[in-house]
């Protein structure tokens, strides 16, 4: 439910700045792209790493996973999925990574 806050706080705000829904998911869908998530994620079809909807999935239920994404996004892991390792990401701002985290947990 934190997650689901958070992302409506960035889409209000967001909309607020003149942006309809279809702008802010560009927003968001760009952010993927500039810190190179679709390196290894795409939305709906596995590559390297997991489908960012079957993330979603896994943590739909933790009301903290917005910010444990987040900071799995800057400091990397591996053993959640498998071997899949996710390299660290330190260069992400944490305003990023959470817009990131909460986009994806937003995507059930």
């Amino acid at each position: 439910m934190r997650s689901f806050t958070i992302l409506f706080a960035l889409v209000s705000l967001l909309g607020f700045a003149g942006l309809a829904r279809a702008d802010v998911r560009e927003l968001l869908t760009e952010l993927l792209t500039k810190h190179n998530c679709t390196a290894c994620h795409f939305i709906d079809k596995r590559k390297y790493g997991p489908k960012l909807k079957d993330v979603a999935a896994k943590y739909a239920n933790d009301e903290n996973a917005a910010e444990k994404l987040a900071a799995k996004i800057k400091s990397g892991g591996t053993g959640v999925w498998g071997q899949d390792v996710m390299p660290p990401q330190p260069q992400v701002s944490d305003a990023d990574a959470l817009a990131l985290a909460s986009y994806v947990l937003s995507l059930k």
